[in-house]
């Protein structure tokens, strides 16, 4: 063998190694990449098959959880309900106190009036003064009763109304257009927002 056919074979050599190593380092590689697969699918595998929070929870102790927290709704609004009832108790019986509060505020002037008139009866003898004095506090009186939705009942020349009027006497001999009809009106009715509060008393045409 010639000098020039050794150099050859040695190069020859070192390829192979070189080629050698290459494929080595390759399936060293191959075989990491197929462990970290293997550990990462083992991971898997054992995340997938550990049991969550709620697959541990005990049934027993749910149904107990969602009663307890059902019970205390109840409870609120049982609570609730009482403060509901305690208040409009308290507010129908300071209604049924204090109702008239407004009506009557509106009644004192007169009341002043009537004292003022009183005070001035004494001071004159002039009846007509006094008279016209009366009639002036009994108008402003009237006028704050309708404001309140009082009114008077028509009743003398009206048709007898069982509604509106209660006969206490009959009268006879007054002729055929006042038959059926009141005469007289001994005590005036009242109505408030269109309801009777009391029956005009009339004596009515026989």
């Amino acid at each position: 063998m010639n000098r020039c056919d050794t150099l050859i074979n040695n190069i020859t050599k070192i390829d192979m190694n070189e080629q050698e190593k290459e494929i080595q380092e390759e399936l060293d590689a191959t075989n990491g990449n197929q462990a970290a697969t293997s550990e990462e699918t083992v991971e898997q595998e054992s995340e997938a098959t550990e049991p969550t929070e709620e697959e541990e929870k005990d049934p027993l102790e749910a149904a107990q959880e969602t009663i307890a927290d059902l019970n205390d709704k109840y409870l609120r609004k049982c609570a609730e309900f009482e403060n509901y009832r305690r208040r409009s108790i308290k507010e129908k019986a300071e209604l049924v106190l204090n109702g008239g509060e407004k009506v009557i505020t509106k009644i004192l002037p007169v009341i002043d009036d009537m004292e003022r008139a009183i005070d001035n009866g004494k001071k004159t003898d002039d009846v007509d003064t006094l008279r016209e004095g009366m009639e002036l506090i009994y108008k402003k009186f009237l006028k704050i009763l309708e404001d309140q939705g009082v009114k008077p009942i028509d009743a003398v020349n009206q048709d007898f109304n069982v509604d509106f009027h209660e006969a206490i006497a009959m009268v006879p001999g007054v002729g055929d257009d006042m038959k059926g009809k009141v005469i007289d009106c001994t005590q005036t009715g009242y109505t408030l927002n269109d309801k009777v509060i009391r029956f005009a008393k009339v004596a009515v045409g026989q």
